[in-house]
């Protein structure tokens, strides 16, 4: 029996994902729940079982492919007839294109395998590659890490899917480019690779046509054209660089000659004229166009159904030019200034940090918190909670359980807004934010966290903790948090204002604890006294929740963590 694996729904708002790395190969032995792959979708990765016991027959997509959930990405054929040999299988369009792109390689022995940008998130469509753990020419194990990419808030390490020898690097560091798109190539063991000679396309020549064809099938309809000119005797006739199927039909509808083509600035890789090039030549061109101006060659006209109506066009030219500027912008210094291109992490928590701010009204409050009782618990039982537990006892898990209560008290910072209404949760998800190196940051929640202790939310924290750095998230340990606390007192830092995580109406702030002088009672008395004191700021949005209540927040946290009850353990 053929049996379709498709690409998993992972979250109510998650409408793709990407397979980061296959665990079996066409032609392997699986068992029912047993790992087949991995995908990513949002800002975390997970494993996909097995469904049944058989041979994995066919793989659909590449290993860095982004593809939409629902998405047949690999066969298995059980027992019945898992020998039956299967029709075709189309790849996706994302490989297409770069295959269109992409001059042949020549593997003799072995297996030539293509490594693709893998997909990283519901929203993410493409990726970037930070840095090359291997040169062509290397051997590599399976599983080893061949590179690193950056996408959404995360870094991702990208292994080998077998052992072999790295045999060409097609994307570098610092570029970004499309899911889905070939960025290397190994040679399994056994195998030699060869560089690929250098291919003029000439017509008419029988002989060469159905090569050229299953070389670059998305550029069927171009040399059909090209062939059916006598006049036309070279694609690239003494061509400098290599030119994408996209690029030569805009040259060719918009009558742009080869000659203007060679000499149009490339901003793509090795130089390469990218749409946005070519398109930004042609405005520019229309500007300062003369009469006496006339092209010197003539592309033939394009056939008609390969036409992109005005809104994929104006899509395509937005995407490329995003990921043109994202990938090309040049790092340099002269002396006094560095100018050094974000990453992706850093872009997107730019991004998000943007949209809060232009979304919520933020108000800030702040509050003094006398940390003595819990600070002297902590120290008297921290070595037998760490050896009856496993755990090490920290400040995070008591403010946590203090801001839990106070959630129950006042539902409303606890909710979100729903264009004008409120929704008020009857949940508590409470998000952590953690920084992740070298310049990251993730908020992972405890989901259900009112129903937890204090014992039970410190291993909630330290496991998310640990997860979102060592990249192990789930979808669903980043998703439907409803509250947040920071926690900048770990670097050292007093108080702050504290950005509100979207949807959510209010974020918490956390201070280091600091010993210093204050003020008590004391049998009656005013005395001076050396207590741990720290600062608990909240950030709040002021189209829901007024100074009033933001105060009352506090005021609560405040006195439930002053008077700690150890029921709460």
């Amino acid at each position: 029996m053929r049996i379709d694996v498709v690409m998993p729904k992972m979250g109510e708002s998650v409408n793709e994902g990407t397979i980061i790395k296959w665990h079996k190969k066409k032609g392997d032995r699986v068992k029912k729940d047993e790992i087949i792959f991995e995908i990513s979708t949002d800002k975390v990765d997970t494993e996909i079982p097995s469904p049944s016991d058989g041979i994995l027959s066919e793989v659909k997509v590449f290993e860095q492919e982004t593809v939409p959930v629902d998405t047949v990405v690999a066969v298995i054929e059980t027992a019945e007839n898992s020998e039956m040999p299967q029709e075709k299988t189309p790849v996706s369009p994302s490989f297409e294109k770069k295959q269109a792109e992409t001059p042949s390689t020549t593997q003799i022995g072995g297996n030539l395998i293509e490594i693709p940008m893998p997909k990283m998130g519901e929203s993410v469509m493409e990726g970037t590659i930070i840095k090359w753990h291997k040169k062509p020419g290397d051997p590599v194990k399976k599983d080893e890490v061949l590179f690193e990419i950056s996408t959404d808030k995360v870094d991702t390490e990208v292994p080998s899917p077998e052992d072999g020898t790295l045999a060409e690097i097609l994307v570098g560091e610092q570029q970004t480019v499309e899911v889905g798109t070939i960025v290397a190539r190994i040679t399994s063991k056994g195998g030699v690779y060869k560089e690929p000679a250098a291919t003029v396309v000439k017509t008419p020549i029988v002989e060469s046509e159905n090569i050229i064809e299953k070389r670059v099938p998305q550029m069927d309809s171009l040399y059909a054209e090209i062939k059916s000119n006598e006049a036309f005797q070279e694609v690239r006739p003494s061509a400098k660089r290599f030119y994408s199927p996209l690029v030569l039909n805009i040259a060719q509808k918009e009558n742009v000659a080869f000659e203007e083509l060679e000499n149009i600035p490339g901003s793509g890789v090795e130089g390469r004229v990218t749409k946005k090039d070519i398109l930004d030549y042609i405005s520019n061109k229309g500007i300062v166009k003369t009469k006496e101006e006339t092209p010197s060659y003539s592309y033939p006209k394009k056939a008609p159904e390969k036409s992109f109506s005005p809104q994929e066009e104006q899509k395509q030219v937005l995407q490329e030019r995003t990921q043109q500027e994202k990938l090309h912008q040049p790092s340099f210094s002269d002396g006094n200034n560095e100018l050094i291109p974000m990453d992706n992490i850093r872009q997107k928590i730019m991004m998000h940090m943007v949209k809060s701010r232009d979304t919520s009204v933020h108000v800030s409050a702040m509050i003094e918190v006398d940390m003595m009782k819990i600070h002297n618990f902590i120290k008297i039982n921290k070595d037998d909670f760490l050896k009856r537990e496993n755990i090490k006892l920290t400040y995070m898990p008591f403010i946590a359980n203090a801001c839990i209560k106070a959630l129950k008290e006042y539902p409303y910072l606890n909710s979100s807004i729903d264009g004008t209404n409120i929704v008020l949760k009857r949940y508590i998800n409470l998000g952590i934010a953690v920084s992740v190196e070298p310049n990251g940051l993730i908020v992972p929640n405890i989901k259900n966290a009112d129903e937890k202790n204090i014992i039970g939310l410190a291993k909630a924290i330290a496991e998310l903790s640990n997860k979102a750095r060592t990249k192990k998230l789930l979808p669903d340990d980043i998703s439907n948090g409803t509250f947040t606390i920071t926690n900048y007192g770990v670097f050292g830092t007093l108080f702050g204002t504290p950005i509100i995580n979207q949807p959510e109406v209010a974020i918490l702030g956390v201070g280091t604890v600091i010993k210093k002088p204050v003020v008590v009672e004391l049998d009656g008395a005013d005395t001076i006294a050396i207590r741990p004191m720290m600062y608990l700021s909240l950030s709040h949005d002021h189209r829901l929740i007024d100074g009033m209540l933001g105060g009352k927040f506090l005021k609560f946290m405040k006195d439930t963590i002053e008077n700690f009850d150890l029921n709460d353990i």
